[in-house]
């Protein structure tokens, strides 16, 4: 790109092109220089937006954080509204089915990112602790609606979900060139965790 033309949305061109080499070269490809390359613009355009790559990385992990508090706000308000399993189906499928879980491959991988990190305030694994955060308050107020039993441990039952869920789409990604496991197979995993809690209308 020529030297003084704006780029329009930087931050957001630079995050989409990092997420697409995720997605198709994993971790392990993810540069400077790869993501600039991936956006189209200079080299240096990274670097006069980020105090360094791992800065850079920690900025794209809290913008996709803030994208999960979106779908908690959406699926705290479909409580009460079709059904439970459809619900946290349709969550799963929404957290797991973009980025997430490169994302938290990435996390795990680099050193240097948990730690810029966790100077932010991050505690647990990134995108996986709001995920289930998420989860629980979804659980909880189900229960106050008498859809989820009483007496049910949403504590253990969100990352229980969060972690199978986790577990399942991270198969069909290992090795980049399979598809999303089908909603029915997420629907499977939901019924058959909260088959002894859900209170059917």
């Amino acid at each position: 790109m020529p030297t003084g033309v704006a780029i329009r949305d930087v931050r957001e061109q630079l995050f989409d092109a990092a997420e697409r080499i995720l997605l198709r070269d994993g971790s392990n490809a993810l540069t400077s220089r790869a993501v600039t390359t991936e956006a189209g613009c200079a080299k240096g355009v990274l670097h006069r937006h980020f105090a360094d790559f791992d800065a850079f990385l920690a900025e794209l992990v809290r913008d996709r954080i803030g994208r999960i508090d979106e779908q908690s706000a959406a699926l705290r308000r479909s409580a009460g509204t079709g059904t439970v399993a459809d619900n946290l189906t349709t969550a799963l499928l929404d957290v797991f089915g973009s980025v997430a879980v490169a994302i938290v491959g990435l996390v795990i991988s680099r050193d240097g990112l948990r730690a810029r990190l966790r100077q932010g305030g991050s505690v647990g694994i990134p995108l996986l602790a709001e995920a289930t955060a998420m989860i629980t308050v979804y659980l909880d107020a189900e229960r106050e609606l008498g859809r989820v039993a009483a007496d049910a441990d949403v504590d253990t039952l969100a990352p229980t979900l969060i972690g199978a869920g986790h577990l399942l789409f991270a198969d069909r990604e290992a090795d980049r060139e399979g598809t999303p496991p089908a909603p029915a197979a997420v629907r499977k995993v939901v019924t058959t965790v909260l088959a002894a809690v859900t209170r059917q209308p």
